[in-house]
């Protein structure tokens, strides 16, 4: 732990001033700025050597561990109760969006030739709830960290986007305040950038993006779940216990902490102070990984592949920008 503690150290102490930058510029998710915090500490001249030494080992815990930390606090956002009282047809719906989101950003990711790993990478970021649904499959799916890499710029680049383009559609588009939260819940990747795209709607519209962004946040424990057992079983079939040493669990633990959490909010036994202390607790975990993941971000490296990787990308996010609206016309009359 003493090798970890200069990286983790380094990752709060970004997490400390994403939070600042985000209390002082509203409009930038504290989550999206770890990110990018990462990125600068991974590529400007002095901090990148820091990065790719002695802060390694704490980053890449970070990017691993506390990841599945801040997944399992994440539960504790999601009120099973408001999920339901969206009423069966537009959770029926909204399923429907995740799906066919996942499985078109799936295959634009392979048209545009890359590789079965980040393109998976991509389809559950884009489709469920941006870069950490990308750490929970690639920890299911044992996908190397440096794959990780791509789809985490590219998904928070587009939820970037989000931010700045959606809210100059709303008047065009003739849309109404909660139309527009539920366009932007179903289609913004990160609940951080749901909030910030959604409250330039007013209240009723972060009200209804909230609700329909948790509902594609609860999917991400049986979408993960079915990937975790698709992977054990083809390791079975081909005779191997991966590259961990063993084969990996039917539902990983972090999964079943995430749901056990989610049950719990639904409950309401929890006081606001509570859920105000897990929410701080949450933004630490989860913008530590991000951090952690973001510094092993190399700009040089990302030009090495080309255009193809951002044309994908950029053609996924108007795939489910249009799939997103589709489900807020049918789902606010």
């Amino acid at each position: 732990m003493s090798l970890a503690a200069p990286g983790l150290l380094g990752a709060a102490a970004a997490v400390v001033l994403a939070l600042a930058i985000h209390a002082l510029v509203p409009a930038l998710p504290a989550m999206t700025v770890a990110v990018v915090l990462g990125l600068l500490a991974a590529n400007l001249p002095g901090v990148a050597a820091w990065t790719a030494g002695r802060a390694r080992p704490g980053l890449d815990f970070a990017g691993k561990h506390l990841m599945r930390g801040g997944i399992v606090v994440l539960g504790l956002k999601v009120s099973l109760v408001d999920v339901l009282g969206l009423g069966g047809p537009a959770l029926l719906l909204i399923t429907g969006v995740v799906l066919a989101a996942f499985a078109g950003t799936y295959g634009i990711s392979r048209l545009f030739r890359l590789t079965p790993p980040v393109a998976l990478l991509i389809a559950t970021g884009f489709s469920i709830c941006g870069a950490s649904a990308i750490g929970a499959m690639a920890d299911v799916r044992r996908v190397r960290q440096q794959d990780t890499v791509l789809p985490i710029a590219l998904v928070t680049l587009c939820g970037t986007l989000a931010i700045g383009v959606l809210p100059l559609l709303m008047q065009p588009l003739g849309l109404g305040p909660e139309r527009f939260g539920a366009w932007v819940g179903a289609s913004v990747h990160d609940v951080g950038q749901v909030v910030a795209t959604a409250q330039t709607a007013g209240a009723s519209a972060l009200a209804v993006a909230v609700v329909v962004k948790l509902t594609r946040v609860v999917l991400l424990a049986p979408m993960v779940a079915a990937a975790g057992l698709h992977h054990r079983n083809g390791l079975h079939r081909n005779g191997s216990a991966g590259s961990g040493g063993g084969r990996p669990p039917v539902v990983p633990l972090f999964v079943v902490g995430f749901l056990a959490l989610a049950g719990l909010r639904s409950t309401g036994w929890l006081s606001p102070a509570a859920l105000d202390a897990a929410a701080t607790l949450q933004d630490l975990l989860l913008g530590m990984a991000l951090f952690g993941l973001g510094s092993a971000v190399r700009i040089a490296q990302l030009l090495h592949t080309g255009v193809r990787p951002l044309l994908a990308a950029l053609a996924s996010w108007l795939l489910i920008a249009a799939l997103g609206l589709g489900a807020a016309v049918i789902m606010i009359r």
